[in-house]
C-alpha cells in the first residue's frame, strides 16, 4: 500500500471559530475527487461517505482562543501536524496544500493548489 497522506485546512479564512485540518491516506483510489469547491454539495457528501469507508484519516482543530494566541497561520499548521498525528498509521510523504508545511519528522512535500490535482488532498 502507497503510505501517502493528503493534508489541508479549513476555516483560516473565516472570521470566527476554530481552523481544522484532515488527513487522509486512501486505501484505493476514488474516482470524482478534485477541489471540495469545485463540487456540488451531493457530490461532495457522495465522496466523502466513499472517503470514509476507503481511508485512513486523522483531524486535527485549533479553537479561536489558541488562535488569537498564536495567529493564524501558526494555528493552521498546528491542525495539521494534530490531524496527521491523528492518523492510525505513520505515513511515508504527507503531501500539503499550500507553501507552509508543519514541523514533523516525516518527509513532506508542499503543493500549491494541491486540493486541485493530488486526490489525497481533495480527499482530506
Amino acid at each position: 500500500m502507497n503510505l501517502v497522506a493528503g493534508t489541508d485546512e479549513v476555516g483560516r479564512g473565516a472570521l470566527a471559530g476554530p481552523v481544522i485540518a484532515a488527513s487522509v491516506i486512501l486505501k484505493k483510489e476514488i474516482p470524482g475527487l478534485k477541489d471540495s469547491k469545485k463540487l456540488t454539495e451531493k457530490k461532495r457528501n457522495e465522496l466523502s461517505e466513499l472517503i470514509l469507508e476507503n481511508s485512513y484519516f486523522g483531524f486535527g482543530s485549533v479553537s479561536n482562543t489558541e488562535i488569537d494566541e498564536i495567529n493564524i497561520l501558526k494555528a493552521s499548521l498546528l491542525a495539521m501536524k494534530r490531524a496527521i498525528l491523528n492518523l492510525p498509521i505513520k505515513p511515508a510523504l504527507v503531501l500539503v496544500d499550500g507553501i507552509y508545511k508543519p514541523d514533523l519528522n516525516i518527509p513532506m512535500k508542499t503543493i500549491i493548489g494541491g486540493d486541485s490535482i493530488e486526490d489525497v488532498i481533495s480527499a482530506a
